[in-house]
């Protein structure tokens, strides 16, 4: 049996803020063109977050896609300076904008462990 290397990352503060959007299948490349150039500029130049990822969720929902936005937080404090200061704004331009087309939900994790391949 061959055992594999890892190498371990500790990081104890980041916080990984997780936005899941169903969206309704005839609005969803408005929608996703304004979350590109729109939305996650304006999220990232809060300054609250490193990094922004984009997923869409495997698996065919009735009338809408889902996708994943990924954020990074370096701490907990700029988590919350964000959800404090820049969320309820930047939410309700979003809700304002797609209002009747859209679900979501939020998700804070906390980043205990990162695992790399050596």
């Amino acid at each position: 049996m061959k055992v594999l290397s890892t190498q371990v990352f500790y990081i104890c503060s980041m916080i990984l803020y997780n936005v899941t959007v169903s969206i309704d299948r005839e609005i969803e490349q408005d929608w996703l063109e304004w979350m590109r150039k729109c939305h996650i500029p304006e999220v990232m130049e809060t300054g609250c977050f490193l990094e922004c990822r984009i997923s869409r969720i495997q698996g065919e929902e009735d009338g809408g896609s889902s996708y994943s936005f990924l954020y990074l937080a370096p701490t907990s404090e700029k988590m919350d300076e964000y959800q404090q200061h820049f969320a309820p704004k930047l939410q309700q331009d979003h809700s304002l904008r797609y209002q009747g087309k859209f679900a979501a939900f939020r998700t804070l994790l906390t980043v205990i462990e990162e695992f790399k391949a050596p």
